[in-house]
């Protein structure tokens, strides 16, 4: 496994297992599936509801909690200092834990000033290791890398070879924010795991596209968590400290960049109203 080294000298897993979109039902099963294909980051969200199904994965895997890099996220709803501070403590309840690798705010709308500020007082608490946000696009993550107590250390974002955040990452990398990827194939999107460029590089390697893009991923520094519910897709997925991209291979890479987002933006009004609707929903149903 290879590392990244976060700005306050944690070292987290450049590879890691997501489980968004993984039901309360396979969780378990795909969380073992994981720690036994090798993974020792676990990434999930109190979005995802299957925070309760990681815990149980990861008590009843056998792994010292010490050798696994767990991620939770703040959602919305719960944003705000008090009930942030308090859905963090309810989330590691749920995770069997008493204390996170890394919490992440998910969203950035709503008081999510607030929320910081708890997970801050949390990491000083040493209740979480590491703290970030997530889908934080560059002029929201100046802002609360400029004005907030403490920097955030990860910055969770849509990156794939489609879509490859090429200003987000040069403004990350300036404030000293690890970048993370979700989506790291675009779920595919764009017909991503037949592109020709792609396809031709694996070739050469003997290897699949999917490797391809984690790869290239890894060599540009970028935390990656492929999820899948398949355990030879997880090895798959995992077999890919064996092999570099060429300078050529990077460059062909690069070329795919479309720079939009495959699935939606936070900058459209109609976008942040869904999101909004999202979180009225979940009130009255949970």
């Amino acid at each position: 496994m290879e590392y990244v080294t976060l700005s306050n000298g944690v070292k987290m897993p450049i590879l890691g297992y997501g489980v968004y979109q993984v039901t309360q039902e396979e969780c378990e099963r795909c969380v073992l599936d994981a720690l036994k294909a090798g993974y020792r980051s676990i990434d999930t969200a109190q979005s995802y509801f299957n925070e309760a199904e990681v815990g149980s994965a990861i008590q009843k895997s056998g792994v010292p909690r010490e050798d696994i890099f767990l991620t939770t996220k703040v959602w919305i709803e719960n944003y705000g200092y008090e009930a942030a501070k308090e859905s963090v403590l309810e989330s590691m309840r749920k995770l069997q834990t008493d204390y996170l690798d890394l919490c992440l705010l998910h969203q950035p709308f709503s008081d999510y000033y607030g929320a910081w500020r708890a997970l801050e007082e949390l990491y000083e608490q040493d209740k979480i290791r590491a703290i970030g946000v997530s889908n934080f696009y560059p002029d929201r993550l100046v802002d609360i890398a400029s004005f907030a107590r403490i920097r955030p250390m990860v910055n969770q974002v849509e990156t794939h070879p489609l879509n490859q955040q090429v200003l987000a990452k040069e403004y990350m990398d300036k404030y000293g924010v690890q970048i993370e990827a979700w989506a790291p194939f675009g779920e595919g999107r764009g017909n991503m795991f037949s592109n020709p460029t792609i396809a031709a590089i694996g070739e050469k390697y003997g290897k699949t596209v999917a490797q391809v893009i984690l790869r290239w991923h890894i060599q540009r520094g970028v935390v990656v968590i492929p999820k899948s519910t398949h355990y030879e897709r997880m090895a798959e997925n995992f077999d890919v400290f064996d092999f570099s991209l060429s300078d050529e291979d990077m460059a062909a890479m690069a070329g795919l960049d479309k720079k939009e987002s495959s699935f939606f933006s936070h900058f459209d009004p109609a976008m942040v109203e869904w999101f909004v609707q999202m979180v009225e929903e979940r009130r009255s149903n949970h």
